[in-house]
């Protein structure tokens, strides 16, 4: 693939509060630890401490969810002091949901890979958190193929991680192909966390990608003490809405709210919000309730029961891994900005946080189109208004524009106003009236003319507008509404195509034209 890159700032996609981050601002440097170069990670190596029990948990905890899975990754090596984990996170969404996801995973494990190359002496394990505890299914139960929108329909509630994806057998049958990864992976598992690890597997696995899934009691005893204190002192929703002011004070829209308990109660079928009301705790939607008493027992032998919400996720990640540094997309990287203040009030080191790659796949018969055309590459980001005014314009034999017109009428109306004060100064609003009138009818009439070459252009502009369509369908930009699967069914090395061209490192937006 033919590579091209655009700056984040000329795609016009982005918040000021991403943008701000990615360049550094000064603005933000009390809201986030040690930037993603080389030097940052140098200094984050040197922060990250793990003992050696945890790794022990972490290791036996994937042993047993990777025990049906062939060829396994190098678990073993995470139990070694020199080995660190890098990590994006995302939703369970059937069959890897938007393109993006798949961009999540490549840049992850190229990151793994590079940092390799520039300290030897260390391990790096690429590692994909599976949000297998989310309960929001109607963001991840569909996907689109080939312009089909396919929906997985069900009965189940809960955490999405413990749903059975046997239903999907009627959606897989919907599709006009399959791999058979996918029908292995939802046929053959008893839950949607062990079907996503087993696709994930199959598709990265041998470039050592580790998934976990932190729905697990061993996990959640090493997290007891902050869920403790979120429980019976609400610190971080008081730290986070201190933090949230600060970064709304400067400017920014904030991504996230905290609660004053930032956990759900989490049982098959049930993930539900705790809340507080005078003495008792009590699961919204159901009849469950405790005395602090009885919650803090259930904390101490039942951890599991406790499931973060988007504060503490990020927390919890940090406490059971030896995680260096967290890939997301650019509504993640900024309300982590939001928790700074809660990871250094329970002294658990803030990772590096970088953008994960960005990317539009254009194949060659779009590329044709977008060269006959004379797009630039910021062209595609125009919107369909501009994009099509721009062209119109660029291509016309004739000019369009009456502003010279304009000027002229002005310069007339002057003196004729010069002219009419000096005989009646009552005059002047009637002149500046009719002059408007005059400027106004030029203003309709250059919009009627641009409106004609438009229409002498009609072939090539419903060309562009089907290229803006491809690109962002329905508005939307290609990799949140395609599906890989769009393009690794036709190209079987789409995926080590687009890790070839992905450098975890520079933060620019990729065009992947094929070739």
């Amino acid at each position: 693939m033919q590579l091209n890159q655009l700056t984040f700032s000329e795609v016009n996609q982005f918040s000021s509060l991403f943008l701000d981050f990615i360049q550094q601002s000064h603005k933000l440097q009390d809201f986030s630890g040690n930037f993603a170069d080389i030097q940052g990670f140098n200094k984050q190596i040197a922060l990250k401490k793990f003992d050696i029990s945890k790794r022990k948990t972490l290791v036996d905890t994937l042993r047993k969810q990777y025990k049906n899975l062939p060829n396994p990754p190098d678990l073993e090596i995470l139990l070694q002091e020199n080995t660190f984990t890098v990590t994006t996170g995302h939703q369970l969404n059937i069959f890897t949901g938007p393109l993006y996801v798949v961009f999540k995973m490549i840049t992850t494990i190229n990151l793994a890979k590079k940092l390799k190359s520039y300290f030897p002496e260390y391990n790096f394990v690429p590692v994909y958190w599976m949000a297998s505890e989310d309960h929001d299914f109607a963001e991840i139960n569909h996907f689109s193929l080939f312009g089909k929108n396919l929906a997985w329909e069900t009965t189940q509630t809960g955490a999405v991680g413990r749903m059975n994806p046997k239903e999907l057998e009627s959606l897989i049958s919907e599709m006009s192909e399959c791999p058979e990864i996918f029908k292995t992976a939802y046929l053959y598992h008893e839950t949607l966390a062990d079907a996503a690890r087993c696709y994930a597997h199959e598709l990265f696995g041998n470039q050592g990608l580790v998934c976990i899934d932190a729905d697990d009691r061993e996990l959640k005893r090493q997290f007891i003490p902050i869920i403790k204190n979120d429980l019976l002192e609400n610190t971080a929703f008081k730290i986070v809405t201190e933090t949230t002011q600060q970064l709304e004070n400067l400017g920014y829209k904030t991504q996230i709210a905290p609660r004053e308990i930032n956990f759900f109660y989490l049982a098959d079928g049930v993930r539900e919000r705790i809340t507080k009301e005078g003495e008792l705790y009590k699961v919204l939607n159901t009849n469950i309730q405790f005395a602090e008493s009885e919650i803090l027992n259930l904390l101490e032998s039942e951890p599991e029961r406790f499931s973060p919400n988007v504060v503490l996720r990020p927390v919890y990640e940090e406490v059971i891994l030896p995680n260096l540094a967290y890939i997301g997309g650019p509504s993640e990287v900024p309300y982590w900005l939001q928790l700074k203040g809660i990871f250094d009030f329970h002294q658990v080191e803030f990772p590096i946080l970088m953008p994960r790659n960005f990317g539009m796949i254009i194949n060659k018969s779009t590329a044709k189109r977008i060269e006959k055309l004379g797009l630039s590459a910021n062209d595609l980001f125009l919107d369909e208004i501009s994009l099509k005014k721009n062209y119109v314009e660029k291509n016309s034999q004739n000019s369009l524009s009456l502003t010279s017109e304009s000027q002229e009428f002005i310069s007339i109306f002057d003196k004729i106003l010069e002219k009419s004060v000096k005989i009646d100064k009552t005059l002047e609003g009637a002149v500046k009236g009719e002059q408007q009138k005059v400027l106004n009818a030029l203003e309709n009439l250059e919009k009627r003319l641009k409106k004609a070459e438009e229409r002498n252009q009609e072939t090539e502009v419903n060309q562009l507008l089907g290229v803006k369509q491809k690109l962002f369908p329905n508005g939307v930009a290609q990799e949140r509404a395609e599906n890989f699967l769009n393009f690794y069914l036709n190209n079987p090395e789409f995926l080590n195509q687009v890790a070839e061209a992905f450098d975890p490192l520079d933060f620019s937006f990729n065009i992947l034209v094929e070739e």
